[in-house]
């Protein structure tokens, strides 16, 4: 029996959300409903290209494809890791080799934590913080925490030529359909979405941080002169879904974790998967 990943069923092809702009879209059917979430990057196109995450191992030759279509891979110049999780390191021992001229945009955590399964190429990393700002020739893209986080090598990517800010795994949410947008969904469905993403898969500590200082750093990031929010696993926002986004993520040290699915549901799941198709 194999163990490898399933390649994904649905595409979505890329986006563009701003000037030389691009998201690359994954979609992921959620386990045992009929629902979907989005496994994004992002690529930044200019003077010096930038490649921001590198996709899922299950989703690498449309990854690579759809990434290359938009920018030779001898142009690229930065590839930026948000954090170390797989969904957006899958695709970076690829990339690294496809792209001999690019920096890998990573720092000290990431490298300690991923090294067993990345033979990190130090002479061609640059280590950017929290707070630093990296400049890729015609703009200056700066390095800054989104408020939900998994990891503590976590960097959101803020460009403000664009206004486009790149939130990582904030904002997180399931879809219905993944050709619709956050505007398409039920107000109600969205907030219990990013409540359900935030609390129960990325971010449970949320529940126990002192709540005006969680909101300061919200701020940090809200008062950026954001136009367009891109992050992995949401649609993009814009316009007014930027601050309902923010609104509700500023209420999640407050919300009750959700309940999440325990072992009853995936007696449940097993049992469905083994019933035999009409």
């Amino acid at each position: 029996m194999s163990f490898t990943p399933l390649a994904p069923r649905t595409y979505v092809p890329p986006s563009k959300i701003a000037a030389d702009t691009w998201v690359i879209h994954q979609v992921q059917p959620a386990l045992g409903q009929a629902l979907f979430v989005y496994i994004n990057s992002l690529v930044i196109l200019g003077a010096e290209p930038v490649l921001v995450d590198t996709g899922t191992p299950a989703n690498r030759e449309q990854w690579l494809k759809d990434a290359f279509s938009l920018v030779d891979p001898n142009d690229v110049r930065w590839v930026f890791l948000s954090h170390d999780d797989v969904d957006h390191t899958g695709n970076l021992d690829e990339v690294m080799t496809a792209c001999p001229n690019a920096t890998l945009v990573c720092n000290w955590a990431m490298v300690e934590r991923h090294t067993n399964s990345f033979d990190f190429p130090l002479e061609r990393c640059r280590w950017v913080m929290h707070g630093e700002a990296l400049n890729v020739g015609d703009r200056t893209l700066h390095a800054l925490r989104p408020p939900v986080f998994d990891s503590p090598t976590t960097r959101g990517l803020f460009d403000p030529t664009t206004g486009v800010y790149w939130a990582v795994d904030t904002f997180a949410t399931p879809l219905p359909d993944p050709q619709i947008g956050v505007g398409d969904l039920d107000p109600d469905f969205w907030e219990f979405g990013m409540t359900l993403f935030a609390l129960g898969a990325v971010s449970p500590w949320l529940s126990m941080v002192d709540e005006a200082k969680f909101a300061a750093s919200v701020d940090q990031v809200q008062r950026l002169d954001i136009t367009t929010i891109a992050c992995c696993h949401s649609p993009v926002l814009d316009g007014s879904d930027i601050e309902r986004a923010f609104a509700h993520v500023r209420q999640l040290p407050s919300v009750d974790p959700p309940p999440l699915p325990d072992q009853s549901v995936l007696e449940q799941i097993v049992a469905a998967a083994s019933q035999p198709a009409l």
